[in-house]
């Protein structure tokens, strides 16, 4: 069930790897920098089609699938809305350094 290299293709910096979700095949060309952050993706679909499909046996595959989106596209809205309010809190850090650097030097301080 889990990933696996059935075929590599090289080519260039990039190559192809075949990724096992859902027991089908998918070949993917990455490069190789890519090739775990691939595999561990594939790994943790994997992981929630199993789970779903243990929780709601009487669903098909489909449902599984699109259960298991769901969740991952719910984690990277929220990994991504961290990221720009970390982004955020930085330049608030930035500008209120800015400003107590001018205030410093303008003497009001």
């Amino acid at each position: 069930m889990y990933s696996s290299i059935n075929q590599r293709i090289m080519n260039g910096e990039k190559f192809t790897i075949r990724v096992k979700i859902a027991e089908r095949l998918y070949p993917i060309t990455i490069a190789r920098s890519e090739e775990e952050t691939f595999r561990t993706i594939a790994r943790q679909i994997n992981d929630l089609i199993l789970q779903f499909s243990q929780r709601y046996p009487d669903r098909d595959m489909q449902d599984f699938m699109a259960m298991a989106l769901l969740q991952l596209g719910s984690q990277l809205k929220r990994s991504n809305e961290l990221a720009e309010s970390k982004d955020l809190v930085k330049k608030l850090e930035q500008l209120d350094k800015t400003l107590e650097d001018f205030l410093v030097e303008e003497q009001v301080l």
